[in-house]
Order: C-alpha cells, then sequence, then structure tokens
C-alpha cells in the first residue's frame, strides 16, 4: 500500500515539478524578447526623434532663408540711381557689385516718428567669416566719421556668388561693368542673382529684378 503511494506521489508531483521548470524558462526566454524587442523600440524612437529634430532645425533655417530673401528683395526693389560720394569725397556709383559683396542706394526708408531727414539709405550685403551681414548707412555722402549699422541675417554660410545682368540680359560678375570711355554715370543692372551654399541645406539661389535697371537696345537697334 505504502508503495503504491510513494509511486502515485512521485507520479503526482514530480511532474508538477517538471511543468514549473519548463514555466521558468518560458519566463526567461520571454525577459529576453522582451528586453530585445525593447532596446529595438527605444533605438527606432530614438532615431525617429534625432530626424525629427534635423528636419526642424532645417525647417527653421530654410524660414530664416526666406526671412532673408524678403528683406532683400525689399532693399533691390527699391533701389535707385543716386550716386553717392565716400569718405575720400570721390564719386561712387549707385550700385557697386563684385561676386562676393554688393552695395547700392535705395529709397522708401521708413520714418515712423517723422524727423526731418531723408528716404534714402544705402544698404550692403558681404559675407564675412562664415556670417551674411547686411550693413546700413543713413547718410548719402560720407563723411570720415560715418558709422554704419549692421544686421546679421544668416550663419554658417560656405560661399556667396553674385552676379548682374546688363541691359542686354548678360549676366556679369562684377558692376559697374568695366568702360574706359563712359562719359555718364552708370545704370543699375535689370537683376541681381544671389546665390547662397552651405553644407546642410546646398546652394539655394534667389533672382532680385530691379525696376529701375538699365535697358540698352542691341546694336543696330532703333
Amino acid at each position: 500500500m505504502s508503495y503504491r503511494i510513494s509511486c502515485h506521489y512521485k507520479h503526482r508531483y514530480g511532474s508538477r515539478d517538471r511543468q514549473t521548470a519548463f514555466t521558468l524558462i518560458e519566463l526567461l526566454v520571454s525577459l529576453s524578447l522582451f528586453a530585445v524587442l525593447s532596446i529595438i523600440a527605444y533605438s527606432t524612437l530614438q532615431s525617429i526623434m534625432e530626424a525629427r529634430q534635423r528636419s526642424e532645425a532645417q525647417a527653421e533655417r530654410l524660414m530664416a532663408l526666406q526671412a532673408l530673401f524678403t528683406i532683400m528683395e525689399r532693399d533691390f526693389e527699391q533701389a535707385i540711381q543716386r550716386e553717392i560720394r565716400d569718405i575720400f569725397g570721390d564719386h561712387q556709383a549707385a550700385l557697386l557689385g563684385t561676386a562676393e559683396a554688393v552695395e547700392f542706394s535705395r529709397t522708401g526708408r521708413r520714418n515712423p516718428a517723422g524727423f526731418a531727414r531723408s528716404n534714402l539709405l544705402r544698404v550692403a550685403y558681404l559675407l564675412e567669416d562664415g556670417r551674411l551681414v547686411r550693413r546700413t548707412w543713413g547718410i548719402m555722402d560720407r563723411a570720415q566719421d560715418s558709422q554704419y549699422q549692421e544686421a546679421l541675417l544668416a550663419e554658417d554660410i560656405e560661399t556667396i556668388e553674385i552676379r548682374y545682368m546688363d541691359g542686354q540680359l548678360n549676366w556679369k560678375n562684377q558692376w559697374p561693368i568695366p568702360d574706359p570711355v563712359r562719359t555718364t554715370p552708370p545704370g543699375l543692372p535689370r537683376a541681381i542673382e544671389f546665390s547662397i551654399e552651405n553644407d546642410e541645406l546646398g546652394r539655394i539661389t534667389r533672382l532680385f529684378r530691379i525696376p529701375q535697371g538699365t535697358i540698352t537696345p542691341p546694336k543696330g537697334a532703333s
């Protein structure tokens, strides 16, 4: 009788021990799989967050460039044919430009306080140490102590390239176009092409029309 009870006990509880041991193995496997899935999910989430941050940063840079081009468009569309005198008293063209900088006269200077002053402004765009800046002079004909105001428009700019369209729709790398026999003041270009380049956004080019730009008929045309 006791032998039967012993066999019955071993049969019943021995299989229970084996079932319990198998459940612990399953638990360990499940925990391992959960840990692996958690690592994968965390890595995926981190990649998504980093991509989102990069997208937001790029969107902010694009918005900043759009604001920059809006300022430039406002300036160029109000360019006028007004020569100036530099600090040495020499005459300078209404618009002076190279491939890396441009300076010109414009009208439409705001005067909300109603001060007794001119509505003209001298503006310059140039690149300094990777920073695109805008300089303005409230005095058109400068003296030795004339000061300018400077505003930072963009940073981390690798290069800028400026081109000028003449009256015959040809692009030039400087303005005024050299002319040793010129007897009248040089006019304004018909348009200005402004290109900005950096590592993240690549090359971005905008074309600005000059409303008062010079129109030169082709040779032989009436």
